[in-house]
């Protein structure tokens, strides 16, 4: 399947940079009358992109480049204001027939006055007071209210302004140019019900064939007043003072409401923080609108957005304007998006609702003695209420009685609220904090953090220029109209391709014989596929060169589960021994469990975990004579079962037969001979627990059991499909093995038990914290060989290629393997400044530094000990580390490894 290298890297920009879309969305409605007109400064230059709200429908819209603008309204009177940042608002009411009428608006400068604000008597800036009570009062707004409609325009505008010249005559065969606009649009009718559920139908899309690019849910639950947007801190989240300074700009008035400037200063500069301008309404407590700037993995992101208080009952987002550009990998592009809301409809939720909407929130630490006054009426009321509810429950059963308190609380809450409007603001994140608890024993699945189904209407993509003349706010320029064309016909390729209809996988195409080669995919059945993989070669020291060779055929079972079958035969033929060998698998897996059976005869490490990829052995064998795979051959059959008998819960077991036999080197074969090195080591591992490690041909039968679980496992659902967030739980693990003498001719006894436990955390504002812990032992030990011990993720070469967490970097592959007791841990964290970080530049362009410390403990390890430094995101692909080992306190030797940064990590398929 061939896709443009810029329709890729325009994919995953326009996903990078959308993250921050709060709630957007648009007026479609056909009128015969309306508005229409112009928006000037007070110097006569047009306003571009000014915001236009219509009280009546709860509808806004924005000017175009030229600051014109054209809205279609039903006969009828309408309040119409006209808002942009830094600029005074103004209120135009309208009486509409049957015909436009021509409206044109002048904004002034605002004018900002210092408000009345209180100054604390340390000199505090006010900027600080102001933002703990809008932080104070960000969770009640989360909450505030239970449902809403609205329908979504969204308009992206893409220009590549240069490339690399390696990649001009690609670029050119597509027909891509530098300074060529490519444009997207859509609109969807959404609807939002508290406090996780989203639903968005898209009604329309014109664009690059990628529906995924125009779907505005992923991004409308990132409000900015939840703690994180897209793993950036807001403003308005509760250790936002770790992250930011605030200053006090001054006061200005929009309409009836008083609104303070908030200038917004990261302590620390780089990703996941803003800094801008942040605007707060007085007593509500609410975003009026910002003019904000983040970078994400060193690409701006310029974000400006206006609220306006829908039916004077809650402040929701009615225009939105993106700025991103940057340049990677020799890239440079910028995107615009612009998005904008119609047909508001919202439901208050009854518990929370203050008529007035505002809400005095005293601020304990400049108003102390109010606080104090405000507390002691609250605490007495309580107290009344407290026992006078205690004589009734006392009547009650258990269950009612814990119905009746949850009940009792949000009827609390209410009259607390709406009472006297005066609250502190550790009240109100304690009465905030305790509503959340009783709605969330209500919810039926309180570990499901958003719900989103998202739909296409089947008409979507057939929707012709004069429907989009109409429903589109803003006009498009000649250059995006350039763009249409270019991409409308580029749209009826792509979307081919999702449909499978490709080049390499139809079947009007066939078989050709260099698929024999280069490998490729059919298309058998609606749901089957038969599949030639690359051949790939390779070399070790046991087989000389050696090539590996599979096909793969695989269905959907047409069942409840859409159980997947995928059989897989592979074939390996070893030249230096001249031996051929391979095995043959069959699998079934759906969401709940995996189901594998595989035999034959293979190579393997004594490692079942693999810690030396192929490819990288070739490298250390060939060019550094370093031949550090060790491998055995074996004759088997393996028997796999994986279920989830919870959604925090897993269990596996594993059978396996083996007819195992050594393996020699036959192979001197090298690229380089280094005369200081007197050639290849045998294929037989060293070790200082067994001391010969060489092994008679014989039988093993094994089994195994183990336990994961997550308990505190949260989950997105997209389309009614579950997907777990990242990180939302630790991960611990009980494992059980066992190896059976005199059972179908076994061999080998011993017993085995392990624990482990694995947990990725913040820790406060300063970085990451990655842990992996495992300790075990055996007993019950008989006749048992080297590959039935407890081995561990060492290192040997210049390489990183297992995970950071849970591996060495330095130790030897089997040296400190045992068959007795062991403990191995891994802390890996990651600073958000720490030495080269501390220049901004650095932090900027995506650089992060780690330390870690490994830890290994067997009887003969010494407390084997590695210290390591490390940076991370270098030229945004690459990670280098530095480490030093240590036994018994003592220093024992020190390596440099390069590995690839954990976003861009590759799997690399076996050979």
């Amino acid at each position: 399947m061939r896709t443009t290298l810029f329709l890729k890297m325009s994919t995953a920009l326009r996903t990078l940079s959308l993250f921050f879309f709060a709630c957007v969305f648009i007026v479609a409605n056909a009128y015969a009358g309306g508005i229409k007109g112009q928006v000037k400064d007070d110097k006569g230059e047009p306003l571009p992109y000014a915001t236009i709200f219509v009280k009546q429908t709860g509808s806004g819209t924005t000017t175009n480049i030229n600051g014109r603008f054209e809205i279609a309204l039903a006969p009828g009177k309408y309040d119409v204001s006209f808002q942009y940042l830094s600029h005074e608002s103004v209120v135009k009411q309208v009486e509409i027939g049957a015909d436009f009428i021509e409206v044109d608006v002048v904004l002034k400068d605002q004018a900002t006055v210092l408000g009345s604000v209180t100054v604390s008597g340390d000199g505090e800036d006010p900027a600080y007071t102001i933002m703990r009570k809008a932080i104070a009062k960000a969770k009640y707004h989360t909450q505030e209210v239970d449902m809403y409609s609205a329908r979504v325009y969204i308009k992206g505008t893409g220009v590549l302004k240069d490339y690399p010249w390696l990649a001009k005559r690609a670029l050119a065969k597509e027909g891509i140019k530098k300074g060529s606009v490519y444009v997207t649009e859509s609109v969807s009718d959404i609807k939002y019900t508290r406090p996780k559920k989203f639903e968005e139908k898209v009604i329309s899309i014109r664009s690059d064939g990628k529906d995924n690019n125009t779907s505005p849910n992923q991004y409308i639950f990132g409000s900015f007043y939840e703690s994180e947007v897209a793993e950036t801190i807001s403003p308005l989240s509760p250790k936002a003072f770790s992250y930011y300074r605030f200053e006090y700009q001054g006061t200005f008035r929009d309409r009836d409401y008083e609104v303070s400037i908030i200038k917004v200063i990261p302590r620390s500069k780089g990703d996941n923080v803003i800094d801008g301008t942040l605007n707060i309404v007085e007593d509500w407590w609410s975003i009026h609108s910002m003019d904000i700037h983040t970078m994400k993995l060193g690409i701006d992101i310029n974000i400006k957005a206006v609220y306006a208080p829908i039916e004077e009952k809650a402040w929701l987002p009615v225009s939105h304007q993106f700025k991103i550009d940057g340049k990677i990998f020799g890239f440079e592009f910028e995107y615009n998006y612009l998005a904008t809301v119609s047909n508001y409809k919202i439901k208050m939720n009854p518990a929370l609702y203050v008529e007035s909407g505002k809400m005095e929130v005293i601020d304990e630490k400049v108003d102390k003695e109010q606080a104090k006054q405000v507390q002691q009426k609250a605490a007495a009321a309580q107290k009344s209420k407290a026992a006078a509810r205690q004589a009734t429950n006392q009547k009650l059963s258990k269950s009612a009685r814990k119905a009746q308190e949850v009940e009792e609380q949000s009827k609390q809450l209410q009259e607390r609220l709406a009472s006297g409007k005066e609250i502190t603001r550790k009240e109100l994140n304690s009465i905030i904090k305790d509503y959340d608890k009783a709605e969330v024993k209500k919810q039926k699945e309180p570990e499901v953090i958003s719900d989103v189904t998202f739909k296409i209407d089947s008409g979507a993509y057939k929707k012709d220029s004069t429907y989009w003349s109409e429903v589109r706010p803003v006009p498009l320029t000649e250059k995006e109209v350039e763009g249409y064309q270019k991409m409308d016909s580029m749209a009826v390729v792509e979307r081919k391709k999702e449909a499978g209809d490709t080049v390499k996988a139809s079947k009007s195409k066939g078989f050709q014989p260099w698929d024999l080669i280069l490998g490729d995919t059919y298309k058998v059945a609606k749901h089957s596929n038969f599949k030639i993989h690359f051949p790939m070669p390779g070399f070790n020291t046991v087989e000389g060169w050696n090539l590996v060779y599979k096909v793969s055929y695989g269905s959907i079972l047409q069942d409840t589960n859409k159980t997947r079958l995928t059989i897989t035969p592979a074939f390996r033929y070893a030249f230096s021994r001249k031996v051929a060998s391979g095995n043959l698998s069959f699998a079934l897996r759906n969401k709940k469990y995996r189901f594998e059976v595989q035999g034959g005869r293979y190579i393997r490490q004594y490692n079942d975990d693999e810690p030396i990829l192929p490819i990288v052995n070739d490298f250390t064998t060939l060019l550094l004579e370093k031949n550090l795979m060790k491998l055995y051959e074996r004759d088997y059959v393996d028997v796999t079962y994986r279920r989830n008998i919870s959604q925090y819960v897993s269990v596996h077991t594993d059978w396996s037969w083996m007819n195992r036999r050594e393996l020699f080197n036959t192979s001197n074969y090298k690229w380089v001979d280094r005369k200081k090195i007197e050639g290849y080591t045998p294929n037989q591992p060293v070790n200082d627990e067994l001391l010969d490690t060489s092994f008679p041909e014989h039988q093993a039968f094994v089994g195994a059991v183990g336990l994961v679980a997550r308990p505190w496992l949260k989950y997105t659902i997209r389309n009614e499909r579950k997907q777990e967030v990242p990180n939302s739980s630790p991960i611990l693990s009980l494992d059980y093995r066992k190896a059976f003498d005199n059972v179908l001719n076994g061999d080998v006894r011993y017993d085995q038990v392990e624990v482990g436990f694995k947990h990725k955390f913040r820790v406060g504002v300063r970085g990451t914290t990655d842990v992996a812990l495992r300790a075990g032992a055996f007993f019950n030990t008989g006749n048992m060989y080297f590959m039935d011990y407890k081995h561990f993720l060492g290192n040997q070469t210049p390489f990183i290629t297992n995970d950071p967490v849970g591996s060495f970097r330095l130790l030897d592959y089997y040296r400190y393997s045992t068959a007795d007791q062991y403990f191995a841990g891994n802390l890996h964290y990651q600073f958000r400044k720490f030495l080269v970080t501390n220049i901004p530049l650095v932090r900027l362009a995506g650089i992060r530094e780690n330390v870690f410390v490994n830890y290994l403990a067997t009887p003969t390890s010494k407390n084997y000990t590695e210290v390591g430094y490390s940076i991370d995101g270098i030229l945004r692909i690459f990670r280098i580390e530095g480490a030093a080992a240590f036994q018994d306190g003592k220093y024992l030797n020190y390596g440099i490894r390069i590995g690839i940064t954990s976003n861009f990590m590759v799997n690399f398929s076996d050979q």
